[in-house]
């Protein structure tokens, strides 16, 4: 799928997570955000810590907002909620938009770890081996982000990140998308009811 980045109207969904050690679930935060840094949608999920519902937690916030007007969705990390590996091929294919999966630094794997935390690993390891390499971009801030990406090229995958980063080496919509996360993590992890997703337009 072609993702116009010059446009100032372009929107992506951007997703990050909070979570601390001994939660059950995780709390997704999703920001709607246009390349000129405007907000005009905000969302709540979860997924389990340790489970395999990331890509489904995904998939159930993007489609509550009801925002058939995003253009991509940027996440923040391929595997949340300690090995709750995301299928970023699978997301694009359900949501019908690009993906475009974040982390920050380089690293050598983490079959690892999955094998010493898990008593049946090879699922969740198959799952991340299905992630492939990554994709390394050097933003315009001389800092470096490591993508996986799915139905968009490595061209407009870079400007679409590069076009919604203003410093450092998070682009907005997952920067404010971490700390909408972070706000919400006590009092979401404390309702029974269901998570909700809000927006405006």
């Amino acid at each position: 799928m072609r993702v116009h980045s010059n446009k100032p109207g372009i929107r992506v969904l951007g997703v990050a997570e909070s979570f601390r050690s001994g939660d059950r679930f995780s709390v997704l935060g999703g920001v709607v955000m246009r390349a000129d840094l405007v907000v005009d949608g905000v969302g709540y999920g979860r997924a389990t810590v340790g489970g395999d519902d990331a890509t489904e937690a995904v998939l159930r916030l993007y489609r509550g907002l009801g925002r058939e007007d995003v253009n991509a969705l940027m996440v923040s990390g391929c595997v949340l909620s300690h090995y709750n590996v995301l299928d970023v091929d699978g997301l694009a294919r359900e949501s019908g938009r690009p993906v475009i999966c974040l982390t920050y630094r380089e690293s050598s794997g983490i079959e690892g770890a999955i094998r010493a935390r898990f008593d049946r690993p090879q699922g969740k390891i198959e799952r991340y081996r299905r992630l492939g390499p990554r994709t390394r971009m050097v933003l315009g801030t001389g800092l470096a982000v490591y993508a996986r990406l799915a139905s968009i090229s490595e061209e407009d995958a870079g400007r679409v990140v590069e076009s919604f980063t203003r410093q450092g080496g998070f682009p907005e919509p997952v920067r404010v998308a971490r700390l909408l996360a972070h706000a919400g993590r006590a009092s979401l992890l404390q309702r029974p009811a269901r998570m909700s997703a809000t927006s405006s337009r």
